[in-house]
C-alpha cells in the first residue's frame, strides 16, 4: 500500500464530504471515484505482493534453500 494511494483515498474522502455537505453531486461523485480507483491500486499492489512472495518461495525451493 503506498503512501500515494492513501493520499488519494483520503483526498477521496474529503471531496465526497464537501459535496454531501455542500449538495455538490459531482464532486461528491468524484470523491467516491478517486477513492475506488485508490482501492484498486491498493488491491492490484497487494496481488502483486503476494505473487511475488510465492515466486520467490518456489525459486529457494527449487535452489535447494
Amino acid at each position: 500500500m503506498s503512501i500515494s494511494d492513501k493520499a488519494e483515498e483520503f483526498g477521496g474522502k474529503a471531496k465526497e464530504a464537501v459535496g454531501d455537505l455542500t449538495d455538490n453531486d459531482k464532486l461528491k461523485a468524484e470523491g467516491l471515484a478517486d477513492q475506488a480507483s485508490a482501492k484498486v491500486k491498493q488491491a492490484a499492489e497487494e496481488v502483486a505482493d503476494k505473487a511475488k512472495g510465492i515466486v520467490d518461495s518456489i525459486k529457494d525451493k527449487l535452489s535447494g534453500k
